[in-house]
């Protein structure tokens, strides 16, 4: 919602709430690897895991135009939690451990970014944000004591271990930074921002960073820019005390270590062009690489689709984009295709989510990350009908391809590739009567051929539980439009 408030100040207030359920999915065949008393056996395909999520946030801004000065305040907060209910029956037999989890942050923040036209050749920028956030963790977790000399569970008989926490999180930065047009075809961006935060320990790091951006002719653009960035981890964590409740039980981990999970510090240098071949056809080829240290990953560790953060020593990311764009008449169109390779080295944190031999290779070679894909593609296109008995209509269809994400003991194998394909159309009704203009109808079908893949398969750095991707679904919605005539569905021309 948007306030006019006089001709230089509006007041934006933004809202937004979700809650999903999902069921975890099982895997045929799994053999069982402990007892539980009572319960003979149990088909690993009738496991019922599950887990309710929920995100809601609220955004209050002011903006304000004061001729050659321009600000804009905001205040904001959000809370999401996940909740995850396990089969204590089947998990007990399968996993040794049944935990039931509940996670929970609230955030609360202010933000302020400001700019000054200092002349024709210097426009200066400058902000800040300050955030305040709170996690509890709330579990309850049933485990076998262990173990013999053997290795086996002692008893048949589980028995609970309750755990609740919460920890506190402070993060402020400010920068400033000069868009300087040293020349027609030559502007540079460069400036700084300091960056502070304390969740686990108090860190802090000044930014410095360049970026220039070259038209020596008309529709060609070169642009080079390096920054350092300060990237601090999640807020929920798991303590050492919450590990030492484990000793003794099949839920202790073969690895006790636990250092403190730290903000990823990294240097990012990027170079890259776009051309405008052809009337309505631009192509442009980027290319990234980034060196880090304390390189932060996230692994889903245990049966809840709970992500927990742990650092690398260090990181290397690299790649090579290609895009391309074509719009002619009611016809738009795009093609991106990016190779890219990123990889860490010996884990520095949180060392007990890892068996002791992975941990050991990971500490001699360079594994690739959590969320490495070689090859990733995406095209779509789209057409709008000006005129004749379907004016108002845009037909459209997209495609997201990839190579598949990594599996295997250290992530030394990848999945199979995926390739689902959508399609859509939005349709606008003309409905003038005062201030209301119209309607926007839109429907969309995706995964169209109903394409079965695996986002993750149970295998990998992290990966506890099988994932995959969205089988084929049927979406509608509709746009209410106010305050100027009606369009013919542009805003979807490029999806």
């Amino acid at each position: 919602m948007s306030y006019i408030i006089d001709d230089t100040s509006r007041i934006n207030l933004m809202l937004s709430a979700s809650k999903a359920y999902f069921q975890i999915p099982n895997s045929p065949g799994v053999p069982e690897a402990f007892t539980l008393t009572g319960v003979p056996s149990f088909d690993s395909t009738i496991l019922n895991e599950r887990q309710t999520e929920q995100n809601y946030y609220t955004i209050l801004a002011y903006q304000k135009s004061l001729g050659k000065f321009n600000f804009q305040a905001s205040a904001f907060s959000r809370y999401s939690s996940v909740l995850f209910h396990p089969d204590n029956a089947g998990d007990l037999i399968f996993n040794g451990t049944a935990g039931w989890a509940d996670r929970r942050i609230n955030t609360y923040g202010f933000e302020f970014d400001s700019s000054y036209a200092l002349n024709d050749r210097h426009t200066l920028r400058a902000g800040t944000v300050t955030t305040t956030s709170m996690s509890k963790v709330n579990t309850n977790t049933f485990v076998f004591p262990c173990c013999d000399a053997m290795g086996n569970q002692l008893s048949s008989d589980p028995f609970a271990i309750s755990d609740n926490a919460h920890q506190p999180g402070y993060v402020s930065g400010v920068y400033l930074q000069d868009e300087w047009k040293l020349l027609d075809p030559l502007t540079i961006n460069f400036g700084g921002r300091f960056d502070w935060e304390n969740f686990f320990i108090k860190e802090y790091q000044f930014s410095p960073r360049i970026n220039i951006v070259y038209k020596p002719f008309t529709g060609t653009t070169f642009h080079t820019g390096y920054s350092r960035y300060f990237t601090p981890p999640q807020l929920e964590l798991v303590s050492s005390a919450t590990i030492s409740k484990f000793d003794g039980t099949t839920n202790q981990p073969e690895v006790t270590q636990n250092q403190v999970v730290k903000a990823e510090r990294a240097h990012y240098w990027d170079v890259g062009v776009t051309q405008q071949v052809l009337p309505g056809l631009q192509m442009g080829l980027d290319a990234y690489y980034k060196i880090a240290r304390n390189q932060l990953d996230e692994g889903q560790f245990g049966q809840a689709l709970i992500f927990t953060n742990f650092n690398y020593q260090q990181g290397t990311i690299k790649g090579i984009e290609f895009t391309t764009t074509y719009k002619k008449g009611g016809l738009s169109a795009y093609l991106n295709f990016a190779v890219s390779k990123a990889q860490g080295k010996k884990v520095s944190s949180a060392q007990f989510l890892f068996d002791q031999d992975e941990l050991d290779y990971i500490s001699n070679h360079h594994v690739f990350l959590d969320h490495d894909q070689t090859f990733t593609g995406s095209w779509g296109t789209s057409y709008s009908f000006d005129e004749g008995p379907i004016k108002n209509t845009t037909l459209y269809t997209d495609m997201v391809a990839g190579s598949g994400l990594r599996s295997g003991f250290a992530n030394t194998n990848h999945l199979p590739g995926y390739a689902p394909l959508n399609i859509g159309l939005t349709h606008t009704f003309d409905l003038p009567m005062g201030e209301f203009k119209g309607v926007q109808f839109r429907f969309d079908v995706v995964n169209l051929f109903n394409e079965r893949y695996e986002l993750r398969d149970g295998s990998g750095i992290g990966v506890g539980a099988p994932q995959f991707g969205t089988r084929r679904g049927f979406f509608g919605g509709l746009t209410f439009l106010f305050g100027s005539p009606a369009g013919s569905g542009e805003a979807h021309a490029s999806n």
